[in-house]
């Protein structure tokens, strides 16, 4: 019976994410992968290979991350932040360029202080939050964003420019999703890396509108950046 019961739950998740309608647009959430090829098929919503999409368990956690980002909204008001985590009109912040191909949406702008001591932030300032097992998190406690997770920090980066929020630190919060300790990091803008993502944005999309498949990262499907990829066997079997 509790088979049954979990196979049920599991099932309606499972089929909500395929009733999804797909992304039309190159997201800021994943450009800053390492493989073109990788980013350029994600953005055409190719189908992945069998068994890798994802399952209810996965989608749980993503769902998790949503729920543990507005607690995380909700300790930084309480404790005297002003933050917005929505526009006047009720949407999230966020950017679209090149004719609305190449999109992203913020968690946040800090944008004031009412406590009676001196600010402990300089605004307005970018959020962003995520919620990790210990094993990432102690890494990017460790490391820093930059070097643990550069998806995230490419991510900020074009937050930053793109919402003209660039003069003070990204406020980038991680949450441990299993001892519940938070990590906070102050990310600056960081130019350089912003062009490199725009200018790759745009080669994608180009490539795409030219019918060119880009290059793969690797020469070995064993790599470890092939390893994992939700493209792995299509990729290395038949494409240039």
């Amino acid at each position: 019976m509790i088979d049954l019961i979990r196979s049920a739950i599991d099932k309606n998740i499972e089929k909500k994410e395929r009733e999804q309608k797909p992304r039309e647009y190159l997201g800021t959430s994943y450009v800053g992968e390492r493989c073109s090829r990788k980013v350029q098929w994600t953005y055409q919503n190719k189908p992945k290979d069998e068994g890798r999409n994802f399952t209810a368990r996965v989608l749980r956690i993503f769902q998790r991350g949503h729920i543990m980002e507005n607690a995380v909204a909700e300790w930084f008001k309480g404790a005297g932040f002003l933050l917005k985590t929505e526009k006047a009109d009720g949407k999230q912040f966020g950017f679209a360029s090149g004719n609305g191909r190449f999109r992203g949406h913020a968690d946040g702008v800090f944008v004031g202080w009412k406590g009676s001591e001196t600010s402990p932030m300089e605004v307005p300032a970018l959020w962003e939050n995520k919620c990790l097992n210990s094993k990432n998190y102690k890494i990017v406690e460790t490391k820093g964003i930059k070097i643990a997770k550069p998806t995230y920090y490419g991510q900020v980066q074009l937050y930053m420019y793109h919402l003209n929020l660039m003069d003070n630190p990204c406020v980038f919060t991680t949450l441990n999703a299993d001892t519940m300790e938070l990590c906070i990091e102050l990310i600056p803008f960081d130019p350089e890396e912003c062009q490199r993502l725009i200018d790759k944005a745009v080669n994608i999309l180009q490539a795409t509108d030219a019918g060119e498949v880009l290059p793969r990262i690797a020469n070995d499907r064993n790599d470890f950046n092939c390893r994992f990829c939700d493209y792995q066997t299509q990729c290395w079997e038949g494409a240039a």
